[in-house]
């Protein structure tokens, strides 16, 4: 419930205060006097665009502050935006003098978005010219749902929708994945057949180079080591016959005297190193042989190695297989990934299922209330005045899941009895559409938690016996909920469980709109000047009183 409404410094308003109550609020005030500027304070409040424009005063900020009076349904919403949760919940706009603005619920800021999304829960705004609700989906939706009992299945419903819709997003980026992954999968599955047939485990680079140059330099390797060998064992004049010589004439000496037996004995050692190191030189000149079939493969090797470095610009075969492995983990990360569309695709054929129940069971329980609707629609049209209107709600299959199932609707009407139904939005007149939503609304109330429903001269151009039947119908809507109603009409005056009149006075030579709450005796006059104009007749007086009974 909307509880006190606080403007300072916006428009024509210096500083206005309202304190409002339950049950049906009525406001009345000649044309002119700022009605329409206390509702485009109360539509910032709703996170409608500010406009420095309307700052009274340049030299100090503009402030607009709604007071409402919630319960502990909204605590989840308080929760998931990080707020203080108040049974007196303040919403608050301010426009600074350079054209900023700000919002803050209960005194902590929020953006407009949050704003928006709470006080859409608070208050209802609805003027005479803001009709077109009626031909919005969702709306019709809302009304059906309402009288159908669908609350908690259409809860349940869209919370399945929300998770479909994101599974279906999952699956397109998932295919969007692999099919950009598929577009290099062969190139890459070429890179690494290259790498894997080099079998980089195993390769040892210093080897392959080392038996390559053994092998294109056999010749010159043999040719020496044979010349080594020669000269160290030729006949006569080699180093081993002169070495052996050595050796027994050292031994001689050491034998004479002990202080050369070291001596000898380390040239003892180094004869033996000397003659293995002369058969291991021999052996290694047996050994060596030219092999063609080898020479080109150890060539074709280091070929490929070399072309590897240059192609993914390295220079180490540690690096190569850091490139190998990478390739390999994405080729598998293809495999992982068909298996995420499969199983995706598997859920989403699962949510899907579940979709078809609860659209099925949305369906059939507003198939049920439709008849309902109609009848008392028309009931309601009809006490309005509009003796002849018919409506009817169309429902339409659909081959895709939407919010609120998985079928369309659209509202019929006709006003006057011979003519065909036809879409709302093109068969009813500018007359007929407050009295329509006047009644919807009605329904709405009865059926569904609606907010403080504001109604902006959504009466005018009606009299007599119609406008007593707006006011009883408003009257009714008043015992379900907060209904604050801007009016002309006495009849409608006359229901109000609180009255207020905007006046617009001069003050200090300057004109300034405010609102004030009228007593019993100023509603009366009130109420008699609404039906006798400025000057107020006994006559007038008389029928007031009457109305107020």
């Amino acid at each position: 419930m909307l509880s006190r409404i606080f403007i300072q410094n916006f428009a024509l308003i210096d500083s206005l205060e309202i304190t409002l109550n339950k049950g049906l609020q009525v406001i009345t005030g000649e044309t002119g006097a700022g009605k329409s500027i206390i509702l485009g304070a109360l539509r910032l409040i709703l996170g409608e665009r500010a406009d420095v424009k309307s700052i009274q005063s340049t030299e100090t900020k503009s402030v607009v502050e709604a007071e409402f009076i919630i319960n502990e349904n909204f605590k989840n919403f308080f929760e998931e935006n990080d707020l203080d949760f108040e049974i007196n919940t303040v919403i608050r706009r301010e426009i600074l003098p350079t054209g900023k603005s700000r919002a803050f619920i209960n005194d902590v800021p929020v953006t407009l978005e949050i704003l928006k999304k709470l006080s859409e829960k608070l208050i209802d705004i609805h003027s005479q010219f803001e009709t077109s609700n009626l031909f919005d989906e969702e709306y019709q939706f809302r009304m059906i749902d309402g009288l159908s009992k669908n609350k908690t299945l259409l809860l349940k419903y869209q919370k399945e929708f929300t998770a479909y819709k994101k599974l279906l997003r999952d699956l397109e980026n998932l295919k969007k994945q692999l099919s950009e992954g598929n577009k290099e999968s062969d190139y890459k599955g070429f890179l690494l057949e290259e790498l894997l047939e080099v079998n980089l485990d195993e390769f040892d680079l210093e080897d392959v180079q080392n038996q390559l140059s053994k092998q294109e330099n056999a010749e010159t390797i043999i040719e020496n080591l044979s010349m080594i060998f020669n000269k160290i064992d030729a006949e006569e004049i080699g180093v081993l016959d002169s070495l052996l010589d050595v050796k027994t004439k050292l031994s001689k000496v050491a034998s004479l005297s002990h202080e050369y037996t070291q001596l000898n004995q380390r040239f003892e050692e180094a004869f033996v190193e000397f003659k293995d190191l002369l058969f291991d030189l021999q052996n290694e000149a047996e050994k060596m042989e030219t092999n063609p079939e080898t020479l080109e493969h150890l060539s074709s090797q280091l070929s490929k190695i070399n072309s590897l470095f240059l192609k993914h610009k390295v220079n180490s075969v540690e690096q190569l297989k850091q490139i190998r492995d990478q390739i390999q983990n994405e080729q598998s990360g293809f495999a992982d990934l068909e298996f995420l569309i499969s199983q995706t695709e598997k859920e989403i054929e699962l949510a899907a299922e579940h979709l078809e129940k609860s659209s099925a069971e949305l369906s059939q329980n507003r198939k049920k209330a439709i008849p309902n609707f109609i009848n008392k629609t028309e009931k309601l049209l009809h006490q309005l005045g509009l003796e002849k209107a018919k409506i009817e709600v169309q429902l339409t299959d659909l081959e895709h899941f939407t919010s609120f199932g998985k079928e369309g609707i659209q509202l019929l009407f006709q006003a006057n009895s011979g003519f065909p139904l036809k879409p709302i939005q093109t068969a009813i007149s500018g007359g007929e559409r407050s009295r329509v939503m006047l009644s919807i609304k009605k329904l709405m109330a009865e059926n569904s938690e609606l907010p403080t429903l504001i109604l902006d001269e959504i009466d005018t151009g009606v009299s007599g016996k119609v406008a007593e039947e707006i006011g009883n119908v408003m009257k009714e809507m008043s015992e379900n909920m907060q209904l604050i109603v801007i009016s002309h009409l006495a009849q409608v005056a006359a229901k109000g469980n609180n009255n207020y009149k905007v006046i617009k006075r001069e003050i200090s030579g300057k004109t300034q709109t405010t609102i004030i709450s009228l007593n019993h005796d100023e509603k009366l006059q009130e109420i008699a000047q609404l039906l006798s104009g400025s000057k107020i007749t006994d006559a007038a007086i008389s029928q007031a009183k009457e109305l107020m009974k």
